[in-house]
């Protein structure tokens, strides 16, 4: 059997070329699209508290300026290479414009272990890294706009906004520098779980089309779904959450340190509960252990959510890869030559470039708060929450029927910023499906969701260069 030689970027490309066949672009212009605009890899020292010095190396890809500015998260991780970081902004590309987010993709990332820095390391290398992507031009409101991704949270973007604020002291929309940051710092409400609420749309839209889960041997809708998640962390975990709460049963869990499994579910917030106090998902009660991680991509199930790391489903492991549907949470989790035995085995990937753009998405939402300077719903909350309170007077006066003052609360609810922003997901994740779906239906030669989504993505970008001028 053929192994997976690729590179992740090889890989990504791999995906682009097998999408722009099925295009009538000219070879320059999907050159253009495929290749990175701008790689820019550095190193900076980091003094540590007992006086020595190493050296941090860091990394941002920004592959594509068909629109500014471009957008991608900062990963910290002591795997971070080159090659990764310019997949992922490749990928981010493809992504924004799947979903109709007016972004270029970039990327960015440090080579560390963030477990093995104190927190005040952590503050200087990030304020560090901004510093040298500012000097640059590599960060910026209408240039650049990072975002947390593996290993950093709201807490790095908090401390990236401050070093670019204290760089750029008269920018007025200093604030849209970088999305994911807390609320008390012009943060969004929604956009912690964004990226995994998506995944839950996603998986939403897809199992609601009959035909479709026809041909795979089940029902429509998510309702009784047996669902693995492999990757508990914040995308996982809240991907998780949605789908049970839907009345799916999440039956496996994979972490780093060890994998569980109950055919008859686990609850995911006891599992979290139970990491946080035992320091690992090993031996939740009521579950069993698998004897290695990877056993869980394996598992019997109607759904596999990779939501970990890139190459996880290989041409090595995809022939004994059981679920019936692949829900892409992770970027870049199939290779190449997986892929090509996962469509031969007649499964349905629902890929990363859609499934995942719930994150990117809701950054949008907080760049377009930072540029506006106003929260979502301030503006008419009340004079929603006065028309449908008129509305409900004159229903009772009509029909002589009182409701309830809980009826009356919940009819009478005018939207907030939570309310918006999970409306405006559902709307791109349901909405971008559909294309992709419809794509893949009336394109000769179109069998699979990813080409499908990457000859979208593909088409969008071509004419935004058009419109340039820069091809015909």
């Amino acid at each position: 059997m053929k192994q997976n030689n690729l590179s992740f970027f090889q890989s990504v490309t791999s995906f682009f070329d097998k999408a722009a066949e099925l295009t009538d672009h000219p070879k320059g212009l999907l050159d253009q699209i495929k290749y990175c605009d701008s790689c820019y890899w550095f190193k900076f020292p980091l003094r540590n508290d007992d006086g020595s010095i190493e050296m941090i190396q860091g990394f941002r890809v920004e592959h594509s300026h068909h629109k500014l500015p471009v957008k991608g998260g900062i990963r910290y991780s002591e795997l971070v290479t080159e090659d990764e970081v310019k997949a992922l902004a490749a990928l981010m590309t493809y992504k924004c414009a799947v979903v109709d987010v007016p972004f270029g993709g970039a990327k960015g990332g440090v080579k560390i272990e963030p477990r093995r820095y104190t927190s005040t390391q952590l503050e200087r290398i990030t304020r560090r890294y901004t510093t040298e992507l500012a000097k640059k031009e590599f960060i910026g409101p209408g240039v650049d706009v990072p975002a947390p991704d593996y290993g950093t949270s709201s807490r790095e973007m908090a401390w990236m906004l401050d070093t670019y604020v204290t760089l750029n002291p008269a920018q007025l929309d200093a604030a849209a520098c970088v999305t994911g940051k807390p609320i008390a710092q012009g943060g969004i409400h929604g956009r912690t779980e964004a990226t995994g609420r998506g995944v839950y749309f996603g998986l939403v839209r897809a199992m609601s089309y009959a035909e479709d889960m026809k041909k795979l041997g089940l029902t429509p809708g998510v309702e009784g779904k047996r669902i693995v998640i492999q990757g508990l962390g914040n995308v996982g975990y809240h991907a998780a959450k949605f789908l049970q709460e839907s009345g799916a049963l999440i039956v496996a869990v994979a972490e780093y340190d060890g994998a569980i499994y109950n055919p008859k579910g686990l609850d995911v917030d006891a599992v979290q509960r139970h990491r946080r106090e035992a320091g690992s998902i090993l031996n939740f009660p009521g579950s069993k252990n698998f004897a290695k991680n990877s056993d869980a991509l394996e598992y019997e199930c109607d759904v596999l959510v990779p939501a970990a790391l890139e190459a996880q489903i290989t041409a090595e492991n995809a022939v004994r890869i059981k679920a019936k549907i692949i829900g892409e949470a992770a970027n870049g989790p199939t290779t190449a030559e997986a892929e090509d035995i996962l469509s031969q085995k007649g499964i349905m990937v629902v890929p990363d470039i859609y499934i995942n753009a719930g994150g990117v998405t809701v950054s949008y939402f907080e760049w377009l708060k930072n540029l506006s300077h106003v929260r979502f719903g301030r503006m008419s909350k009340r004079f929603e929450e006065s028309s449908h309170r008129k509305l409900l007077d004159a229903i009772e006066k009509t029909t002589g029927r009182s409701l309830s003052s809980d009826e009356r609360l919940a009819a009478m609810h005018g939207a907030d910023e939570p309310d918006l922003v999970d409306s405006g997901l559902e709307e791109t994740m349901y909405n971008s499906y559909d294309a992709i779906r419809e794509s893949m239906l009336v394109t000769k030669g179109c069998r699979d969701l990813r080409t499908a989504a990457f000859m979208n993505a593909i088409n969008k970008v071509a004419v935004s260069y058009a419109q340039l001028g820069i091809f015909p």
